[in-house]
């Protein structure tokens, strides 16, 4: 098992990165969030899951071990697979998770794009407590730690990341569209920025 990664960053795109360890490039699949915290040439660390299928073997990538753990938990629910998995860390924090769960909060799941009412229930009713008691603090959506700054060029590839997590192509280009026409849009070739900020808009937004 492969539980973490460090090594220097040799790429980062809006889905993976590539984490060059011993001279051997893993390419490491990531939510934005851990995405947006990598600098190509620098060293960095990631926990990492390996999730083995008939026909591939699949590293995703984490800022933490809470955040790893979680995504693991999440697959033991029927139904959820690697893919809403890690869509759920990328629109909720493991402690939203953990609030959402404990508080029966169906809304707050369905904010996940691929998880419906009976998706939520589901989830609710089989995890229970596994996922830890929550913390006092529980991140508003919609906050960020982004300094206001003036919009970037890259609708398209911002729009593509957000499609591959679930959303429609619609709901992406207009998350993007409503981003880049606000004041405070992210500054142009801050795609990460501008990533978050429509994650945001659709209504999972992450302190970080």
């Amino acid at each position: 098992m492969i539980s973490s990664l460090r090594g220097l960053v040799g790429r980062v795109s809006l889905q993976d990165a590539e984490i060059v360890v011993g001279g051997v490039g893993m390419r490491v699949q990531c939510a934005p969030g851990t995405l947006a915290g990598l600098r190509e040439g620098a060293e960095a660390r990631v926990a990492t899951s390996l999730v083995v299928r008939e026909d591939s073997l699949t590293l995703f990538g984490f800022a933490d071990e809470e955040e790893r753990d979680v995504f693991e938990t999440l697959q033991t629910v029927s139904g959820v697979g690697p893919r809403l998995a890690l869509a759920m860390t990328a629109v909720l924090s493991p402690d939203q998770l953990r609030r959402a769960v404990a508080d029966e909060d169906l809304t707050a799941l369905q904010r996940v794009p691929g998880i419906g009412k009976k998706g939520a229930q589901r989830i609710v009713l089989e995890i229970g407590d596994r996922l830890g008691p929550a913390g006092e603090a529980f991140d508003v959506p919609g906050a960020t730690t982004a300094e206001p700054e003036k919009p970037d060029a890259h609708v398209g590839e911002v729009v593509a990341a957000l499609t591959t997590l679930g959303w429609s192509d619609t709901q992406a280009t207009g998350a993007v569209d409503a981003v880049l026409a606000a004041e405070d849009a992210p500054a142009d070739g801050d795609v990460p920025g501008l990533l978050r900020a429509a994650l945001t808009h659709l209504g999972g937004g992450r302190r970080g």
